[in-house]
């Protein structure tokens, strides 16, 4: 899942169709293939998960020791992770949750670190793991879509607790990408891929090698926000761009590896491997003072903004270059790269503002939204009840609409998949809202065109929210951190009635759906801007 707090807050959604629209019934396809051709009518209902956001006592992630206990031997970086939601431990029974929603797929991620502990030591009881999951995923009908690098590494990859690392160097480890190891880290990463591949391409054709790639190095290393901690806001140019260069070459080099290695055709649709990645996007608006803005110079502020964000990594994966200034030309060829995405994955959570009238990021002119410190770029929504305070950024769900647009238009013959979309609440209503709302967009946006085959909830339960710990609720199933059970929410019990006759009702949208005021989040004031609201855990 990405950090979305953290953009809005440190760098820097519920509707569909009018409500005055009818509500007719909006009836979905029945499931198939991301592979089959566009127009083929194939739609997909999942849900989503990340390891290191719910596996129990994962040690030798780097989000393990990131957040550790100074007392303990780490370094105390917020909440500690621990055992997170124990979904390790008791996989067979979410699985049994993810079947009882009447879902055809569960996007999910499995842990490098768990997989190779050490660099070149392979843990066998890791992999019979993961295999006995996907048996089971495949006896209960649930087609599994598998991630392969959700923010986090093995702690050999780049060590967090290593000084010498956030400066890219080092003796003892890689350091990640971007450093003088950043071609080893990229090795490594097609390697893990080839091994996965190898390990269950009998069981799996759907592969996604990177989540939120740019949110990733935004935050671990522009901000230092996440591990391994390298901060390079200072110098774009020079240290993040060979960030941003090692990742792109790392999605190329991973499917590369997986299409070599899975030729095993385990869904019987012709194709052994589809292989893409999960963008991270928003809906970005030019703002000033606080407001929506029409002023020239905001307007190409926000197009400058919205290149990198939305486009820079995917125009890479697509035509073959790489944009070495950030000025929208690809200056720099490579081949390799090209034509390496059979599907790309949509994560929208949020609507936010960019503005020109200060600069924060020199090398693109603009200020994103900053938080409650926003110099005029964070918008006062014009419906308070959309804030998030528990993530602190506007839920405005009609966004998404237009940026499922603009993906097919830049992209006319990529298949496009909303991999993630959710909102962080206590109130079970406003998740069921968020589920109706989000497919009301998709339903649009498929009937003008837009090839979309798929909506995978964020998330199956309550998890570790990275840099927010555990106060974020994103589950469908509520998640009791001193049990551990899960209790279903209002959102589980409509999507279950959704995915299961695979329609969404009048009576569904009238409900929930539409562009009004959302049910109001307790507790709030639900006025100004949405700035995170904290409490002590």
């Amino acid at each position: 899942m990405t950090t979305r707090a953290l953009l809005c807050c440190a760098l820097l959604v519920a509707c569909g169709d009018d409500a005055a629209d009818s509500p007719a019934t909006i009836e979905f396809p029945t499931m198939g293939s991301l592979a089959s051709p566009a127009g083929a009518g194939s739609f997909r209902f999942g849900v989503a998960t990340a390891a290191t956001q719910i596996e129990d006592m994962n040690e030798t992630v780097d989000w393990f020791l990131w957040t550790q206990p100074l007392a303990d031997g780490g370094l105390g970086k917020g909440t500690f992770i621990n055992q997170a939601t124990q979904g390790f431990t008791r996989v067979n029974a979410d699985l049994d949750l993810v079947k009882g929603l009447g879902l055809d797929s569960y996007r999910f991620s499995i842990e490098w670190a768990r997989i190779e502990p050490q660099r070149d030591v392979i843990d066998t009881a890791a992999i019979a793991h993961y295999r006995a999951q996907l048996e089971r995923m495949r006896d209960l009908g649930i087609k599994p879509m598998i991630t392969l690098h959700h923010f986090s590494n093995p702690i050999w990859v780049a060590n967090p607790g290593d000084a010498e690392c956030s400066r890219g160097v080092s003796d003892t480890n890689l350091c990640g990408v971007g450093s003088a190891g950043g071609a080893q880290v990229v090795e490594e990463m097609a390697e893990h891929a080839r091994l996965m591949a190898e390990q269950f391409g009998d069981l799996v054709d759907e592969w996604g090698t990177l989540n939120e790639p740019v949110n990733y190095l935004i935050a671990g290393y522009l901000l230092a926000q996440f591990p391994p901690g390298r901060f390079t806001f200072t110098d774009l140019t020079g240290k993040f761009i060979p960030v941003l260069r090692d990742y792109i070459a790392a999605h190329a080099a991973m499917y590369d590896a997986i299409k070599a290695a899975d030729t095993i055709d385990a869904d019987g649709d012709g194709r052994p491997a589809d292989v893409g990645l999960a963008m991270s996007v928003a809906d970005w608006e030019p703002a000033r003072a606080g407001t929506f803005s029409t002023l020239a110079e905001d307007i190409q502020g926000r197009e400058k903004f919205v290149y990198v964000f939305h486009w820079l990594f995917v125009d890479a994966l697509t035509r073959g270059g790489f944009d070495t200034d950030l000025d929208g030309g690809l200056d720099e060829p490579h081949p390799e790269w090209a034509n390496t995405l059979d599907w790309l994955g949509l994560q929208y959570y949020f609507r936010a503002g960019v503005t020109a009238e200060t600069v924060l990021i020199p090398e693109i002119g603009v200020t994103p939204c900053f938080g409650p410190f926003d110099n005029g770029a964070c918008i006062r929504p014009p419906d308070p009840t959309y804030c998030v305070p528990r993530m602190g950024y506007e839920g405005w769900i009609d966004g998404f609409g237009r940026i499922i647009q603009e993906f097919s238009a830049r992209y006319p013959t990529l298949p496009l998949v909303v991999t993630e979309s959710g909102i962080a609440t206590e109130v079970g209503r406003r998740r069921a809202e968020n589920v109706v709302r989000v497919l009301e967009v998709i339903a649009r946006e498929r009937a003008a065109g837009a090839d979309v085959r798929g909506y995978y909830h964020w998330s199956l339960t309550d998890n570790f929210e990275w840099a927010e710990g555990f106060i974020p609720r994103f589950g469908l199933y509520q998640v009791d951190y001193t049990s551990y059970d899960r209790t279903a929410t209002e959102g589980a019990d409509v999507l279950r009635a959704i995915a299961t006759e695979r329609e969404l009702t009048s009576e569904q949208r009238t409900t929930y759906g539409g562009t009004g005021p959302l049910t109001v989040e307790p507790g709030f004031d639900n006025v100004g801007t949405c700035v995170k609201f904290t409490e002590p855990e």
